[in-house]
């Protein structure tokens, strides 16, 4: 009987893309994903601890591992079990604790696997795959853990991230989203005493994988403003089709005092400097963006400064977080911390005003062409109506990060995982409505 297998991933795309990793290589020695319904012999846990309650969230899943699953092998990895490792292994059922994240290949050979993977063959259960191409941090921001978890800066081999991405879109996937704990500074450690003119930036990456063959898209994840350089946006410029018109800028502030509390390396001028850049350059693009609300002594002069670079900025996707104080991090022992109360209503108020944001910008996209990923495709039932009963709805991600959506005879509906071209007829703040062409 083949060993059975639970994973769960709590945090990042790039937590998800190591769990992925080492479910893969165990898949190699023959284990095979448990049913819900049944007990497993092994479960990984990978944790997230960027938040309080990341690390509280770690804690339950693994409790409740440990309860469903009691004669399971419980392995813990993550940012949680690299920040406090006895604490992890005090918890239920917990046989071992990876703190490296660079163990993961002696973690596969412990279990007898020989053929270490060096990056995925699919992505199990995801119309999109993540792809790896980086680790670690060199930033200090004031209230940022992970480079105290993540401090190594090390880049993957181009060769063999374009081998993954060129494995992963044979398998059928239809979009890949580059990732890492600091995506801009792919390359910086192989920089180092080299001259300028040598240097590897992820603007190379990006053109070597645009010119793979397929039908496929390339998505960036979470970036720093400063590292959409010119040479980027002239290879979003140069492959159109190939990478989609969307970029996650991390604002984290709107004011310049807090900024410099937070240890930012940039003001909200440059920032919107960069908006305006990639505006006049990319064809209507989306920006998205997180925002850390309540931050130690934030005024409410301070928010409202926040609430005005994020309405010049015009984002159409706002993450809106209360600040978590991360013990070990300079924002912990600041004065002046902000109640939770006024903390959760500034929160609120930045998702009214993406709200407002996303709206204007999905009516925007009205008459314009996108590309959907279709992610799901279900059989509509309208009692009463014979006429549409039996049409499908279908819905999906658009290039430009706005969900879409639409309704198609079943006979010509598109299926997950396709990519579809279609026309923008109508926008809310959830969605956007679209024809096929």
């Amino acid at each position: 009987m083949s060993a059975k297998l639970k994973v769960t991933t709590l945090g990042c795309k790039v937590n998800q893309y190591e769990t992925e990793l080492v479910r893969q290589g165990l898949q190699r020695v023959g284990f095979q994903d448990a049913a819900d319904s049944e007990s497993a012999d092994v479960c990984l846990v990978n944790t997230c601890t960027v938040t309080n309650q990341g690390d509280a969230k770690s804690r339950q899943v693994i409790r409740r591992m440990a309860r469903e699953n009691p004669d399971a092998r419980i392995v813990v990895m993550g940012c949680y079990a690299t920040r406090a490792p006895e604490e992890v292994a005090a918890l239920p059922g917990v046989a071992e604790v990876v703190t490296d994240k660079r163990e993961l290949p002696d973690l596969m050979s412990r279990f007898g696997v020989v053929d270490v993977p060096t990056g995925l063959d699919g992505f199990s259960g995801r119309h999109r795959a993540y792809v790896k191409v980086q680790d670690g941090c060199l930033l200090r921001c004031s209230y940022c853990i992970i480079p105290h978890v993540r401090p190594d800066l090390t880049s993957r081999p181009m060769q063999h991230i374009i081998d993954e991405v060129s494995r992963l879109t044979d398998a059928g996937h239809r979009e890949v989203v580059l990732t890492g704990i600091h995506l801009g500074h792919y390359g910086v450690d192989w920089n180092r005493n080299k001259p300028r003119e040598e240097w590897t930036r992820l603007s190379h990456l990006v053109t070597e994988l645009c010119r793979l063959p397929g039908d496929f898209r390339i998505r960036l994840s979470s970036i720093e403003a400063t590292e959409v350089t010119r040479s980027l946006i002239a290879a979003m410029n140069e492959f159109p089709e190939r990478i989609v018109p969307h970029v996650h800028l991390c604002l984290q502030a709107g004011s310049d005092s807090v900024l410099r509390r937070m240890r930012r390396r940039w003001g909200t001028r440059m920032f919107l400097d960069r908006c305006r850049l990639l505006r006049d350059s990319v064809e209507n693009p989306a920006i998205t963006t997180d925002i850390i609300a309540g931050f130690p002594g934030e005024t409410e002069e301070e928010f409202q400064q926040t609430l005005e670079t994020c309405r010049e900025a015009g984002f159409s996707k706002i993450h809106a977080f209360p600040f978590s104080a991360r013990r070990g991090t300079p924002a912990a022992e600041m004065k002046d911390q902000i109640p939770g109360d006024v903390k959760s209503q500034r929160v609120h108020r930045l998702t009214e005003l993406e709200s407002e944001l996303r709206q204007d910008y999905f009516k925007s996209l009205v008459g314009s062409e996108v590309q959907v990923l279709v992610e799901s495709s279900k059989t509509l039932v309208q009692l009463g109506d014979p006429e549409t009963s039996g049409d499908t709805l279908v819905r999906g991600t658009s290039c430009r990060y706005a969900p879409a959506e639409w309704t198609a005879e079943s006979a010509v509906a598109a299926q997950p995982g396709d990519l579809v071209r279609a026309k923008v007829v109508a926008g809310d703040s959830e969605k956007i409505l679209v024809n096929p062409v």
